[in-house]
């Protein structure tokens, strides 16, 4: 790929069509070399490197680029020197294994947030991430980035429509005010679980025509709401408490 190109996948419009996405980093790039022992896909990835890599030990083909070079398709104002050009993994429904639970995300818009429930998800195992269409781009540089390496291991589906949730899970949760209280036994007997945008949530209407039952993260009531990481953070932890 020329670099010209490599700079494009900056921006999602060039990710989906060149189907490629960038890790940028000495750590990220150990995640993904880790993650391609397993995985035939990733190990077509494409790495690029300054003099200060050059003798950097790595399955991939490697191409060797000036620091300028690396300034112009790296997203990061001082990079390290080292990128990666990663192929997009198809979003299917893939069988999930035993004791899975998915995580349903509906239209979150901050790849921060992204990123450190994918890191979550991640530590914990066991779970798969589903987002809503109109969500961030799980692709996006910031969230590669604040994931530490988590996308390469929670398995995740892209545009998965919320009205397709009741033909795959018999049992669906949602966070609310006002809900049974997290720390009940019920709350570990669902398969699906589901948290809004952060501003606005998930519509009642919607909500409603799911069945999905409520629960609650008790709190002081000092301040209106939790941040969406931490309660999906709360959510993790609790059912593998």
């Amino acid at each position: 790929m020329k670099l010209d190109d490599i700079k494009k996948l900056q921006q999602k419009k060039y990710r989906a069509e060149f189907g490629h996405f960038l890790v940028e980093g000495e750590h990220l790039v150990l995640e993904l070399q880790k993650a391609a022992l397993h995985n035939p896909l990733l190990q077509r990835s494409q790495l690029y490197v300054t003099g200060a890599y050059e003798h950097w030990q790595s399955p991939f083909r490697t191409q060797l680029i000036s620091e300028r070079q690396m300034a112009q398709i790296a997203d990061t104002k001082t990079p390290q020197g080292i990128i990666a050009v990663v192929p997009m993994p198809e979003s299917t429904a893939l069988a999930s294994t035993a004791n899975e639970r998915a995580i349903y995300l509906h239209e979150i818009q901050d790849p921060g947030n992204l990123g450190t429930i994918l890191r979550t998800l991640a530590w914990f195992g066991n779970f798969r991430c589903l987002l809503s269409p109109g969500s961030v781009d799980p692709y996006n540089p910031k969230v590669v980035r604040s994931s530490m390496g988590a996308i390469f291991h929670a398995p995740l589906e892209l545009d998965v429509e919320l009205d397709s949730l009741p033909g795959r899970f018999q049992r669906i949760a949602c966070l609310d005010m006002h809900g049974d209280s997290l720390q009940s036994a019920d709350f570990k007997t669902f398969d699906c679980y589901l948290f809004g945008n952060e501003a606005r949530g998930v519509p009642r209407e919607q909500l409603s025509a799911l069945g999905a039952k409520p629960f609650t993260i008790a709190g002081s009531g000092a301040i209106e709401s939790l941040n969406l990481a931490t309660t999906v953070n709360i959510c993790a932890y609790e059912l593998n408490r």
